[in-house]
């Protein structure tokens, strides 16, 4: 069983490897996914934003982009970053629908335009 405070050390241990090496994609990802997780939005954001300028042709680092976006209350931007998302290959539907990262959006047309744009036609 994990401590509380097991994702300071991890947060610790990342935040002092991309010290040494600001440019690992991983790590910075991983970064990002922890600030996250442990309410850290700022900081999530400020990593997504890193990844994007590092991997500018990555479906999914626009994809986290855009959930940081929407958890920081930034619609627009959050869809602008999930059209080049799909734009770039991103195409599950189905987990875009349930993320609870882009709650927010889950309404609005552009959203849901988006959400039918990947869907299987049938």
């Amino acid at each position: 069983m994990s401590k509380p405070r097991d994702h300071e050390f991890e947060i610790q241990f990342f935040e002092s490897v991309l010290k040494r090496e600001p440019r690992f994609p991983t790590v910075i990802e991983i970064l990002g996914g922890l600030y996250t997780k442990h309410g850290r939005i700022a900081d999530g954001l400020r990593m997504d934003r890193r990844l994007v300028k590092l991997l500018p042709d990555n479906a999914t680092a626009h994809y986290n982009l855009a959930c940081s976006l929407a958890l920081s209350k930034r619609k627009a931007d959050a869809l602008r970053s999930l059209r080049q998302a799909i734009e770039l290959g991103y195409d599950d539907a189905d987990w875009m629908e349930q993320d609870p990262d882009l709650e927010d959006l889950k309404d609005d047309p552009a959203f849901i335009a988006l959400l039918e744009k990947l869907k299987p036609q049938s």
